[in-house]
């Protein structure tokens, strides 16, 4: 590996916004991306808002879930950032928010599911890597 390549590396991790949608999916993502050594870590919880319809869960509970979720990542990462958006579009809200933090990648970890599922959901892991205006890291699921 020449010295340019390893400067490219360092670049793509040296802010990594991480989504998590909970403690249980915040605590495997960290642990997924803490081999690669990241300089700086934002974790991102998206709270889903119905705008103009219910909103799936009360936000009381959703901002509870994102503060666990902070919470687990500090686990692996005691200098993480926390950053919470409020929006219906998934996807187009963990862009806005890499734009707002200067991300340099977005590090993921999919949730998995079934194809019914991933169609009723929109299959945010193809638009994260499709649609991204900068590098989208997709982590291993490694549950151990």
């Amino acid at each position: 590996m020449n010295n340019e390549s390893t400067a490219d590396e360092r670049d793509l991790l040296d802010h990594v916004i991480v989504p998590v949608a909970n403690e249980d999916d915040a605590r495997k993502t960290a642990r997924a991306l803490k081999p690669y050594d990241p300089n700086r870590v934002t974790a991102l919880h998206v709270v889903e808002k119905g705008m103009g319809v219910p909103d799936k869960t009360p936000v009381e509970y959703s901002e509870e879930l994102a503060e666990e979720s902070y919470a687990a990542v500090r686990s692996v990462f005691p200098d993480a950032e926390e950053h919470t958006a409020y929006a219906k579009d998934i996807v187009a809200t963990i862009f806005a928010a890499a734009d707002e933090v200067s991300a340099t990648s977005i590090a993921y970890r999919s949730r998995g599911g079934n194809r019914i599922m991933q169609f009723l959901s929109g299959d945010h892991s193809i638009k994260l890597v499709t649609q991204a205006d900068r590098p989208v890291i997709a982590l291993p699921r490694v549950d151990s």
